[in-house]
């Protein structure tokens, strides 16, 4: 995720990074310049008393307002799927700082807060690895045991959760905890697993392929017949106002694209990483 001051205007407009529209559609937006500039040459060459075509402006001023409300559509719906992945991630940061501070009131022996010291961690680190479809054993403090089982797991933040489980059922049963002070801790292992299944939800449902492909085709096909209503006024300039709508209309569907998924390694994507180390700081200190 990049940070940046957003009241510095000109750094901001005169920044480049690897997110860039511009870096991202540079070969796009040539092909489109070229195209329309072909459009533009055989409509002045063959075509040069189609004045009639004049009346196209309104047509398109229309369809680019129609096309304005899908993007607005289309920007809102993957803000919301950003946001909501934030939210769930600041909802594991209060759980796992819930749980820490329960468990650490309750846990006298200190293979239990060793064991809990490092498994509320290893959850956030499986879980931001399994939404990037894999899991890193590296990031994880795990002992030969715990790592012998976890490799065949398919699903190994479940896994993790369902160690601690037992952990505390033992617990309870040992008279560590009262059943009143196991529902409460129960309560909050279980929000971890919920806050992972609405990112998965989030992950595993993309835009509708009609949607997406239907606006794609979309702009195109606006963009690609532009000069035949602006070729009278600017004449082979045209081509530089088609392609400049192309670039606009495209980058803000590229940036939906990009934040739709949050949970990945773009730019615009959640810091996931910062987030785990955080939570791993603050579990060792609440559990000392």
């Amino acid at each position: 995720m990049i940070k940046y001051n957003p009241k510095n205007w000109f750094k901001l407009i005169f920044a480049v990074h690897k997110s860039d529209t511009m870096r991202i559609l540079w070969k796009e937006i040539i092909y489109i310049g070229a195209f329309t500039l072909l459009v533009a040459f055989v409509q002045i060459t063959y075509f040069p008393d189609a004045v009639e075509l004049e009346k196209l402006i309104t047509l398109y001023s229309l369809i680019g307002f129609v096309i304005s409300l899908l993007l607005v559509f289309r920007t809102n719906t993957a803000y919301d799927r950003w946001w909501e992945g934030r939210k769930r991630w600041g909802a594991l940061v209060n759980d796992t700082r819930n749980l820490a501070i329960k468990l650490e009131a309750r846990l006298a022996d200190e293979s239990d807060r060793d064991f809990f010291r490092r498994m509320i961690p290893n959850f956030v680190f499986a879980s931001k690895e399994h939404l990037r479809n894999g899991v890193n054993f590296s990031e994880l403090e795990l002992n030969e045991e715990e790592q012998n089982l976890f490799q065949n797991k398919n699903h190994v933040p479940a896994a993790i959760v369902q160690m601690m489980s037992k952990r505390l059922q033992a617990g309870y049963r040992n008279g560590l905890f009262t059943a009143e002070e196991l529902i409460i801790i129960d309560h909050n292992l279980n929000a971890l697993l919920d806050s992972l299944g609405a990112c998965e939800r989030i992950r595993n449902t993309p835009i509708p392929f009609s949607y997406s492909l239907f606006l794609k085709k979309f702009i195109f096909i606006y963009v690609t017949t532009l000069p035949l209503a602006f070729v009278h006024i600017f004449g082979y300039y045209s081509a530089l106002v088609a392609t400049f709508v192309f670039y606009v209309l495209v980058s803000m569907e590229v940036l939906a694209e990009e934040i739709e998924d949050p949970f990945g390694t773009d730019d615009n994507d959640l810091p996931l990483d910062e987030i785990c180390g955080r939570i791993r700081l603050n579990v060792r200190e609440l559990i000392p």
